[in-house]
C-alpha cells in the first residue's frame, strides 16, 4: 500500500477550535476532483463538492477534509447519498451556525445533477 492510500484509509475528520467564535464569517471550500462509483453500474462518477459554512465553536482542518473526501473514490454510492453523507458528517462534527453542501455532478449519460443540502432547509 502506498503512503497516500494509507493516509486516506486511516484519516478522520478533525475539528479545530474556531479562532473567532464570536464573529459570523463564511468559510467556502471547493473540492473539484471528487469521485465515487455508481452503485448500479460501477462506473466512476465525478463532481465538484462545495462546502459553505458559518462556524460556531469549530472549523474543519483542511487536510483531514481532503483525505475524508478522497475516501469516497472507491465507494459505491449515489449522488444523493454522497452529498447528504458529507453534509451529515460535517454537521455532526462541527455543529456550525449554517452549513450547505453542494454536489455539482459531471454529466454522465447526458444527465447533469446538482444536489444541495442546507441547514436552512432542515430546521
Amino acid at each position: 500500500m502506498k503512503y497516500g492510500e494509507k493516509e486516506i484509509l486511516e484519516s478522520k475528520l478533525e475539528p479545530w477550535p474556531n479562532p473567532y467564535p464570536d464573529r459570523n464569517y463564511t468559510i467556502d471550500i471547493t473540492f473539484p476532483e471528487f469521485s465515487c462509483l455508481c452503485p448500479r453500474s460501477g462506473y466512476p462518477d465525478y463532481a465538484t463538492i462545495k462546502i459553505i459554512y458559518i462556524p460556531d465553536q469549530y472549523i474543519v482542518e483542511l487536510k483531514s477534509l481532503k483525505l475524508y473526501l478522497n475516501k469516497y473514490r472507491n465507494q459505491y454510492i449515489s449522488h444523493e447519498e454522497a452529498t447528504n453523507k458529507i453534509y451529515e458528517d460535517l454537521y455532526n462534527l462541527l455543529k456550525p451556525r449554517k452549513l450547505e453542501v453542494i454536489g455539482d455532478w459531471n454529466p454522465r449519460g447526458n444527465v447533469k445533477t446538482i444536489i444541495r443540502v442546507s441547514s436552512e432547509d432542515n430546521r
